[in-house]
């Protein structure tokens, strides 16, 4: 029995369709905050399963039956942690026998913010004694896809990665690894995940530029103006500050990987950047 958590999300929809692709449908559990999203699901067999991050004395029985858990990182940065602790704590109670997690690459060493609760998460899971890996994914190609609408409306896409080459994959990509490896077709282990393609910003204009047949240039800005930026266009400051962040660190290389782990483990290229571009944009 398999299960996967925020099996609502952007990634986590992803895997629950690759694993639907390679096991029968009464083999998984969709766990998600909100089941009533998931009807479409569980129409076809699947087991779907109220979870929340924040109730952990509900977890453990929302695991029972499961042996292979896929545990998607929460998208609440700040609260990771214990959100994460409370599901590793609640899979060793209800005898999960393998957690697949995703991280971030080389969260070991990785200069970025975000790294600081991937690290702690793959800590809590080695203390744990259960049979884990760890998914540590590069950039997803959609966080600056998700960035030209407004690229396109201004001309120009701000960012403070410099030159810094992006090695961005598609989220089905990763999602397609993740399934690989909570199914038990790869090993257990440490997999540095990351796209074949490395582009730069600027590069990244010129294909928005191709795509949408208007001109777009990159525009670097000093991370605090950048910041100030994204806060302005109405994020909150810590997102805008860890985005920021995040682009700051890619300019030293911090989300540059040339080891093909990831489109070995799925048995084939990863997704172009310009390929994703296109079909977000029409």
């Amino acid at each position: 029995m398999y299960a996967i958590t925020g099996a609502t999300g952007q990634l986590g929809r992803l895997a629950l369709d690759a694993l639907l692709n390679t096991v029968a449908p009464d083999q998984i559990v969709a766990l998600a905050r909100d089941p009533a999203k998931l009807a479409d699901v569980a129409a076809r067999g699947v087991q779907v399963r109220a979870f929340d991050y924040d109730a952990p004395q509900t977890l453990a029985p929302a695991l029972a039956g499961v042996e292979r858990l896929l545990l998607i990182s929460s998208s609440e940065v700040g609260k990771r942690t214990p959100q994460h602790q409370a599901v590793i704590d609640a899979a060793k109670t209800a005898g999960v026998s393998f957690i697949a997690y995703t991280s971030i690459l080389r969260a070991d060493v990785s200069p970025l913010g975000l790294a600081v609760e991937h690290r702690a998460t793959e800590a809590a899971l080695q203390a744990s004694g259960l049979a884990h890996a760890l998914l540590r994914n590069g950039w997803y190609t959609e966080n600056y896809v998700q960035a030209a609408p407004a690229a396109l409306a201004h001309g120009a896409l701000l960012g403070s990665a410099g030159d810094g080459k992006i090695s961005a994959a598609s989220r089905a990509d990763y999602a397609a690894a993740a399934v690989k490896v909570l199914t038990g077709e790869a090993v257990s282990g440490t997999y540095e995940l990351a796209g074949d393609e490395a582009f730069t910003l600027t590069q990244f204009a010129q294909a928005l530029s191709e795509v949408a047949g208007k001109p777009v240039v990159y525009s670097n800005l000093p991370e605090a103006d950048y910041a100030a930026a994204l806060k302005g266009a109405g994020l909150p400051a810590p997102i805008a500050e860890m985005l920021a962040q995040s682009d700051a660190a890619a300019a030293q290389g911090a989300l540059f990987d040339d080891g093909r782990v990831l489109s070995g483990l799925i048995g084939r290229p990863t997704t172009p950047f310009k390929e994703t571009l296109a079909a977000a944009i029409g």
